[in-house]
């Protein structure tokens, strides 16, 4: 087996992991904007996960309880942009921005006395076998349970959202707020559950980031991974096969810029650093070009505030 194609393995496998976060928010996200509310303070919902998650792993060594504390805190986040958009009307957009300039300062705060340490990560599994084989096994049967975690909760949103009746209420209420309303359905119950489903998602994004890709805490660990969740939404035309792969498509340009200096290319690393971000924004100009298609898949709802006697 030549060189190149013994690394071919451990690129699928750093792609795969590099796209988790990811999934998870975005994931999150596309069941949360599904009920027609926007939120774009995902990055700060990551980063209280990862906070949170790491912070009770170290405390008490229990990395189960840790995920748990960081959908918690994602999921609390979430509850708090509830609150302030559909409770009391705030803009939407608005809040969600000035959710994650907070959840940025407050993740640092909780944080401080946390940098530095390391922390063992999850546990790789290992599959008799299967876990051996050549370029497939250490890619597909040797990560850890989050990152199948990720991979599981697509067809289960995907179930939900188009096969069962309460993603068909979920996406009524995203449609048009006054016919669900109308019906009988609680519009803003709907709504605060969705958006807090979408906060417990980014919070274990998040916490996936600190407690195994890069087993430690530092400010702003995420690095902009929630403004790619968000964009990838847009790209994934609010479908969930299509988040994921769209997913791994931005995991695979993640770990780009990690490996092509090794094979010889001569790119500057501050370029390979820019990859995932310029492809962030290639994507988007690109699919704002067909405005139809958006507004064909995109909730009709989205970002309107509801009142019940409005």
């Amino acid at each position: 087996m030549s060189a190149e194609f013994a690394l071919v393995g451990p690129i699928l496998a750093a792609m795969f992991a590099a796209a988790t976060p990811l999934l998870f928010a975005a994931l999150g996200e596309a069941v949360t904007e599904k009920s027609g509310v926007l939120n774009l303070g995902v990055e700060g919902m990551m980063l209280m996960g990862a906070v949170c998650g790491f912070a009770i792993t170290v405390k008490t060594g229990s990395a189960p309880l840790g995920l748990l504390i960081a959908a918690g805190a994602g999921a609390a986040m979430g509850a708090l942009f509830g609150v302030l958009t559909l409770l009391l009307l705030a803009n939407q957009v608005a809040t969600g921005l000035a959710l994650t300039l907070f959840g940025v300062g407050l993740s640092a705060l909780v944080g401080q006395g946390f940098v530095g340490i390391p922390l063992e990560g999850l546990p790789k599994l290992h599959i008799p076998v299967l876990s051996d084989l050549p370029v497939v096994g250490q890619a597909v049967f040797g990560q850890d349970l989050l990152v199948y975690l990720g991979i599981a909760a697509v067809p289960l949103v995907h179930l939900f959202l188009y096969r069962t009746r309460a993603g068909l209420v979920l996406r009524a209420v995203g449609e048009n707020h006054h016919a669900a309303h109308a019906l009988g359905y609680k519009v803003i119950r709907i709504r605060f559950l969705a958006v807090m489903f979408g906060g417990a998602m980014s919070g274990l994004g998040g916490a996936f980031l600190s407690m195994d890709y890069t087993p430690m805490w530092a400010e702003n660990i995420t690095a902009g991974r929630g403004w790619i969740a968000l964009a990838l939404v847009v790209f994934a035309t609010w479908k969930p096969v299509r988040v994921m792969l769209g997913a791994w498509l931005f995991g695979g340009v993640t770990i780009a810029q990690l490996h092509v200096q090794g094979f010889g290319i001569d790119i500057p690393s501050q370029i390979l650093s820019m990859l995932p971000y310029l492809a962030t924004v290639l994507v988007l100009v690109l699919i704002s070009r067909d405005v139809a298609r958006i507004r064909l898949n995109a909730p009709a709802c989205l970002g309107k505030l509801f009142h019940p006697d409005s």
